[in-house]
């Protein structure tokens, strides 16, 4: 019988129910040291943020803290898990392309460290909120590089039309946006942000990036007297979904942009003084599983299909990216001799969690292991068909325990009158 984080997946199973998402602590703990270990610079400050919309709980926030990892918000709800987690919000950096007014109110009550601001717009509202409140707040300013990673195109988050950021082709807006900043009392603007896309296996994209960026941060200096202090880098860093993904190891990454930069800070006359990073997918990704129980297998002229007890209401990446997974069936993960659809329980043709895979025969009662589904899992799951949340467990040493409980049906009307 196979095991994660050495407790055996039926034990799991039958404790705890299926679906089941399942994250391996001990695999989170050695890529957080990865990062923290080798993400470091004698010319430059370096900062590692944890980018939670890929799995935001308590558990998770104080996992991060005890790795002196900052944090990365994009909502009011993800910022106020970290408040009641009990994290620092001086080290919360709050990002989002449309933030509202109670959000960066919120952020300015809770005493959020750092704003990125992703628009004009915005940064005229948040000027606005700093002189109503007699707050203080630091900002980075979001750029578009018009770099685009060979990702799927919901994911690539750089193209010059991306509704993220402000794209370094309109130097105009720019520069006016930056001057909003610098010119009110409670703000300090302190350098760029820039987010490439998601799932990227070529480090040269990242490279790119940091040529982009450091040349901009001299040409600021140079022609408007704008100094970049700091330049946030994004994430994106690539996880083993199946057989076919390479992805590079942290430490080789980590360590690749760090000479980049330093190289590229040295062209530049040391203008950069803090270079960060947003890592979300990478370290929970591969750290998680979630695991089905088989329900009814039905053979149509093209297709032999495995129906599990969950599908795109806990998992919607394969009906919206066209992501693909590997799984194994406990207790026969030796062999494979039958073709199969892996399809979900909701009422869409589009629940199909897997197209095709190679499995030894499956029947009903089987437990399903789908992995590397610790990131964007939990997180975009819906309640379509009224199918409650499942639960979340972290296993380590073979000990496990439940860090957010599964939802019931009393829970998932609460709200209804």
């Amino acid at each position: 019988m196979a095991e994660i984080g050495g407790a055996a997946i039926r034990e799991l199973a039958k404790t705890y129910g299926t679906p089941l998402y399942v994250y391996d602590e001990s695999t989170m703990d050695s890529i957080l040291s990865a990062y923290r270990d080798n993400f470091v610079s004698d010319q430059f400050e370096t900062g590692v943020l944890y980018a939670s919309k890929a799995f935001s709980c308590k558990a998770m926030v104080r996992l991060i803290d005890s790795y002196g990892l900052y944090l990365d918000v994009v909502s009011g709800g993800e910022l106020y898990t970290a408040v009641q987690a009990g994290y620092d919000p001086g080290k919360i950096f709050f990002h989002g392309n449309n933030k509202t007014e109670a959000e960066l109110r919120c952020a300015l009550e809770q005493g959020v460290g750092t704003v990125i601001v992703d628009n004009q717009s915005e940064a005229r509202l948040l000027v606005n909120l700093i002189q109503e409140t007699a707050g203080s707040v630091h900002t980075l300013l979001r750029v578009n590089p018009g770099i685009e990673a060979h990702t799927h195109k919901y994911i690539v988050t750089a193209h010059v039309d991306s509704k993220f950021g402000i794209s370094l082709l309109n130097e105009d807006e720019i520069v006016e946006t930056i001057r909003i900043l610098e010119a009110q009392d409670g703000i300090t603007f302190d350098g760029i942000h820039s987010h490439i896309g998601s799932q990227i296996f070529d480090r040269q994209a990242f490279a790119e990036e940091i040529r982009k960026l450091f040349t901009f941060a001299e040409h600021m200096k140079e022609t408007y007297e704008i100094g970049i202090h700091t330049v946030n880098l994004g994430g994106g860093f690539a996880v083993r979904y199946t057989a076919a993904d390479a992805p590079i190891p942290i430490d080789e990454v980590s360590r690749f942009i760090i000479e980049e930069c330093e190289r590229e800070n040295r062209n530049h006359h040391g203008l950069i003084q803090r270079v960060l990073i947003e890592p979300g997918r990478s370290i929970v990704g591969e750290a998680g599983v979630t695991i089905y129980s088989v329900g009814s297998i039905k053979k149509t002229p093209n297709r032999r299909y495995a129906f599990v007890d969950g599908g795109m209401s806990d998992n919607i990446r394969p009906a919206l990216y066209q992501a693909e997974y590997d799984a194994f069936v406990d207790g026969k993960e030796e062999g494979a001799s039958l073709d199969y659809t892996i399809a979900g329980k909701c009422c869409e043709s589009g629940d199909i969690l897997i197209q095709s895979i190679p499995l030894p025969e499956m029947e009903p009662g089987d437990l399903l292991v789908l992995k590397t589904t610790g990131a964007y899992g939990y997180s975009m799951a819906s309640h379509y068909n009224k199918l409650p949340l499942p639960a979340v467990v972290f296993v380590k040493n073979g000990t496990a325990r439940v860090v957010i409980r599964r939802e019931t049906y009393e829970h998932m009307i609460s709200l209804e009158d």
